[in-house]
């Protein structure tokens, strides 16, 4: 069973995420999402996975948000997707990927669900 966290070390909510899953003995593969950043063709997959749009996935409060008029609501979803490529930092943190399903850890307890 591999188990992927989407991690920013630098995020308590990704770190407490992180730390549940070790106390439950999973050994997950950590993606530094910020240094690796996943690719659209990724994203895509875990928003549908998330059953989200990619807006419901975004950090709406980052300056990078309005600063690449990521606001704009005739943006489409590839364009959207670009947008979080380019910008990774408004990917909502951490999101754990296990066998076919994913969850963010907002709280942490919630990717449980899909252990």
């Amino acid at each position: 069973m591999a188990i992927t966290i989407y991690h920013n070390p630098r995020c308590s909510k990704s770190r407490q995420t992180l730390a549940l899953l070790e106390e439950k003995g999973i050994k997950p593969t950590i993606k530094e999402y910020l240094k690796d950043v996943p690719s659209a063709d990724e994203l895509n997959e875990i928003l549908n996975m998330l059953s989200m749009e990619p807006r419901e996935l975004m950090r709406k409060n980052e300056t990078e948000y309005k600063e690449n008029k990521l606001d704009n609501l005739a943006l489409s979803r590839d364009e959207l997707i670009a947008g979080m490529v380019s910008n990774p930092k408004l990917i909502e943190r951490p999101i754990v990927i296990n066998n076919g399903k994913a969850a963010i850890g907002r709280p942490p307890e919630s990717v449980l669900e899909i252990l």
